[in-house]
């Protein structure tokens, strides 16, 4: 028997017909759906037998909620994911490695790291978006309740870079340095290379570093021309070339302080009115407590 715990609300709602696809991937096995939404999924992957096989179906967003719902603390048995989602990042940052259609999950969410915002902890697997990014996020939000039709975050952006959305001062600390910007339009903090459906934006950050590293980067520039016309490159990952704009940063313990307050995204849930956000790639509690100190 193999379960699927799928999500109904991935893939824009298309979460249950997307999982149905595993029949072609497996179809010789028994399959059972279960509803993730409505399943105490800890509890299951705990009590379920070992002989059985269980795959989660859903989007980025699918396992995030996962892995906080785990608490960091990951079960020993073999957990596989099919991709079901519309923007599904986390897959492309490892398909290149990874062939096979079910995913061995457990490698890729062990030692994830954190990050600390407005108050809350949550640990995050593709990464941290803040700025034009995150205000993209709080507007596909805006639409999502308007709409069922998929969202352009890509007009959303373009649109919010010539009208809407004004670049912040920051001061970035990376492992204790402090990195001081004007005209900063993105700030993210990266654990795997993509975001938002295909963005690039991270080329260099791999996921399983040994030295379990974050990247951050730095998109600046008092130009809005320029940057609107650099932008595009983010989706080949060639803005990083761009060094008069562009600074990538990496660093194991980090601080992105911007001087106005500015939509943020945590693997695609949005946060309102954020003046910092913190973040800790290592189980380490007194550096954990030391970030964490540094956004109250």
């Amino acid at each position: 028997m193999t379960y699927i715990l799928y999500n109904p609300l991935a893939g824009n709602g298309s979460g249950k017909t997307n999982a149905e696809k595993i029949k072609a991937v497996i179809p010789e096995e028994e399959l059972k759906f279960l509803d993730i939404t409505k399943t105490d999924a800890v509890k299951f992957l705990a009590d379920a037998p070992d002989g059985e096989r269980v795959v989660i179906s859903g989007g980025d967003g699918t396992i995030h909620y996962l892995v906080n719902q785990f608490k960091g603390s990951i079960p020993e048995r073999p957990i596989y994911y099919y991709p079901a989602g519309s923007g599904n990042d986390f897959t492309a940052d490892i398909r290149e490695t990874v062939k096979d259609e079910l995913i061995l999950l457990n490698p890729y969410i062990k030692d994830l790291p954190t990050v600390n915002v407005n108050g809350k902890k949550l640990l995050f697997l593709n990464g941290i978006g803040y700025g034009i990014d995150g205000y993209c996020c709080e507007e596909g939000d805006k639409q999502r309740k308007k709409t069922d039709k998929p969202i352009n975050y890509a007009a959303i952006a373009v649109k919010g870079m010539l009208f809407h959305f004004k670049p912040r001062g920051a001061a970035i600390f990376v492992d204790g340095v402090k990195h001081e910007y004007k005209h900063v339009w993105l700030a993210p903090t990266m654990n795997g290379r993509f975001y938002g459906g295909g963005m690039n934006v991270a080329p260099g950050q791999n996921r399983l570093n040994s030295e379990r590293t974050v990247t951050v980067i730095v998109m600046h520039c008092p130009n809005k021309l320029k940057t609107l016309m650099a932008f595009p490159s983010i989706f080949k990952g060639e803005h990083v070339l761009k060094k008069d704009i562009v600074d990538v940063l990496t660093g194991r313990e980090i601080t992105v302080t911007f001087d106005k307050p500015t939509p943020l995204q945590v693997d695609g849930e949005t946060f309102a009115n954020v003046t910092a956000y913190s973040v800790y790639a290592s189980k380490s509690e007194s550096s954990d407590s030391r970030a964490a100190e540094a956004v109250t």
